[in-house]
């Protein structure tokens, strides 16, 4: 039983980190040409892996219901990792490091120890 929740922990939070990094990636990529306008409408905000309130506030009018869901799970998935990149200038490197620290915690640490708790 506990090896199960464990296991579908993991996975739900290794999908929503991926989800997140995903929907930043294809926002960035998809921005060159309209930089200015997406500043205005609160995309600084989807750069930060912890906003601050009126940040949180400007992504949520940004984005979709569905997109800001995944973005919230994000904010509090990669918050212990978001202090290794808070001094960095990159956009890129804020949001992939935390996101891979996640993906190496949730993914794999909590299916080791859905595995320890299987007893194998």
């Amino acid at each position: 039983m506990l090896e199960r929740a464990l296991r579908l922990a993991a996975i739900i939070c290794s999908l929503l980190v991926v989800a997140g990094w995903g929907w930043f990636a294809a926002d960035e990529t998809g921005a060159a040409s309209r930089d200015t306008q997406a500043e205005i409408a609160g995309q600084v905000a989807t750069r930060t892996v912890d906003p601050d309130p009126d940040q949180e506030r400007a992504r949520e009018q940004a984005h979709g219901k569905v997109h800001e869901y995944v973005d919230d799970a994000n904010d509090v998935l990669l918050r212990p990792f978001a202090a290794v990149t808070a001094d960095s200038s990159s956009k890129w490197l804020r949001r992939s490091i935390p996101a891979l620290l996640a993906l190496v915690v949730y993914g794999f640490g909590l299916g080791l120890l859905a595995r320890f708790a299987a007893g194998r």
